[in-house]
């Protein structure tokens, strides 16, 4: 069994992003700007764009970040949007979510410039992405494809079993592992709440992406021997031995699943950071695409 470590190869992407961005200083180029846009006090949330922030300054990239309270109106980020699109200086944004009950998120999403929007929800983008053109990926299926691709995980011919149908994760997974080339040419099943017999379908899976977001949903009898797992659910279960009161759980029963997998992912440590990475590298490629347009 091996890990696929996403904190190691996050590190190695900054480290190759961060030698372009030195490479723009020397040459008196302009860097990447990174803005990231978030409606309230969510903790979680919070705590994720602060870390973009501090990776930002990592890589030498520029950031901004636009914090508006809870009580935002739908117009008032709409005309945030507006101005962030139309800011010349700033090479890709994202807009954190959840959003607030009062905002439209998909409204929101369909506000983004499609040029701007690095963490590739934007409707042109994801039609893009599904007919195998050259497009911003959502960060955490990029950072899976980056993993499997670095540990030179085989998916050719493969069977991947994808758990859960959200457009963040699981839509994408779903078609970029079945797209005509490398990590992709699997045929790929799409389970999701209502698929009924799911043990029957992952005890055939040579490769299982699960974004449930239920913690230790998948079991080790659920799964073959040299199974490849992809874990993608973090949530936060109460642990009175933690000083901070819980631990950060994943949708796999990791210890007993472990023993059967070829390669698997960590909860903490596996997919989460590769999402940062990723979000990097495309505004990286916005920045470049800018550049080439002029």
């Amino acid at each position: 069994m091996q890990i696929l470590d996403g904190k190691k190869v996050s590190e190695d992407i900054k480290n190759e992003i961060a030698a372009e961005v030195q490479k723009m200083k020397d040459n008196g180029e302009k860097v990447p700007h990174l803005a990231a846009v978030i409606v309230g006090n969510d903790g979680a949330s919070l705590t994720y764009v602060g870390s973009k922030v501090k990776a930002c300054e990592r890589v030498g990239f520029e950031s901004t970040l636009v914090k508006m309270p809870s009580t935002t109106s739908e117009t008032e980020l709409l005309k945030k949007i507006k101005e962030l699109n139309e800011n010349d200086d700033i090479d890709g944004f994202i807009v954190q979510l959840p959003l607030p009950k009062q905002i439209d998120t998909q409204q929101i999403i369909n506000a983004i410039d499609p040029s701007k929007d690095v963490d590739g929800f934007h409707p042109e983008n994801f039609g893009k992405m599904a007919l195998d053109m050259s497009t911003f990926i959502p960060a955490t299926p990029f950072g899976i494809l980056e993993l499997l691709e670095r540990y030179n995980v085989q998916t050719n011919g493969k069977h991947t079993v994808v758990i859960g149908r959200s457009h963040i994760v699981g839509r994408p997974m779903s078609i970029l592992m079945g797209r005509n080339h490398f990590p992709g040419n699997s045929t790929v099943t799409l389970t999701h709440s209502h698929t009924k017999n799911i043990n029957q379908i992952t005890t055939q899976a040579d490769i299982i992406i699960t974004a449930l977001g239920v913690p230790n949903y998948l079991k080790a009898e659920m799964v073959k021997d040299d199974v490849v797992v992809i874990d993608v659910g973090i949530t936060r279960v109460a642990d009175e031995t933690s000083e901070k009161g819980y631990k950060i759980v994943g949708d796999v029963d990791f210890e007993n699943v472990s023993k059967k997998a070829s390669f698997i992912t960590p909860v903490p440590g596996g997919v989460g950071p590769m999402t940062i990475a990723m979000l990097l590298k495309n505004t990286l490629l916005a920045r470049e695409q800018k550049r080439m347009k002029k």
